[in-house]
């Protein structure tokens, strides 16, 4: 139990990145006024939260009706999660979500908490591929419930570094800011390897 509430962490913190989300934080919540700041700190984590916890919670069954299988989804979701790990190394993550941020405000967005913090910075494709393969992967109910206390978990990183955002964004700077996500994209993109592994020995093993 303890390691796959390890790995679960390990692997959804890695992709949610909530000290990557502070550039995009920052981008929209610049020139508000201190208490329409802190209703977004609040706001967006609690939405993302709340779509991931019925994502955990329904996303199984969803993919029963739609009859498609685990090993299926663990192969896609893995491809998924690799591309994100790839554009976190080779790419510019934070400063790309900065820029949607911006585009979010220059087309006069009207909750910034909804879009384009909560959907799809926080709880985008990878976040949620990542939490349907770790609620898939949860055997029973005592795991689904470390599923969902790791959610809430990292929501909570990311109300927190949304709330000492600038503290973050001076400490790290621009160039703590690039070698970490590049540091983290080196860890998901092995992890999202792994689930490709897992989908296909499953798929060797017979059908789910």
């Amino acid at each position: 139990m303890i390691d796959f509430a390890l790995s679960a962490f390990v692997t959804l913190l890695l992709v949610v990145d909530p000290v990557g989300l502070v550039p995009a934080f920052l981008a929209v919540s610049g020139g508000m006024e201190e208490r329409d700041r802190r209703a977004i700190v609040l706001r967006a984590p609690l939405i993302a939260a709340s779509i991931l916890v019925v994502i955990a919670l329904i996303g199984n069954w969803l993919l029963r009706q739609l009859g498609i299988g685990i090993p299926a989804f663990q192969i896609a979701g893995g491809l998924l999660l690799f591309g994100v790990s790839y554009r976190m190394i080779f790419g510019d993550r934070p400063h790309r979500e900065a820029r949607e941020a911006d585009k979010a405000i220059s087309e006069h967005a009207s909750d910034v908490a909804v879009f384009p913090l909560a959907i799809p910075l926080m709880a985008g494709p990878g976040a949620i591929a990542t939490t349907l393969l770790l609620s898939g992967n949860a055997a029973d109910a005592a795991r689904l419930a470390v599923v969902i206390a790791i959610v809430l978990v990292v929501c909570l990183l990311c109300m927190l570094s949304f709330a000492f955002a600038g503290l973050i964004a001076r400490t790290l700077g621009r160039t703590g800011n690039a070698v970490l996500s590049r540091l983290l994209g080196i860890l998901l993109a092995a992890y999202s390897v792994q689930f490709v592994l897992n989908g296909i020995a499953a798929v060797r093993v017979g059908p789910t």
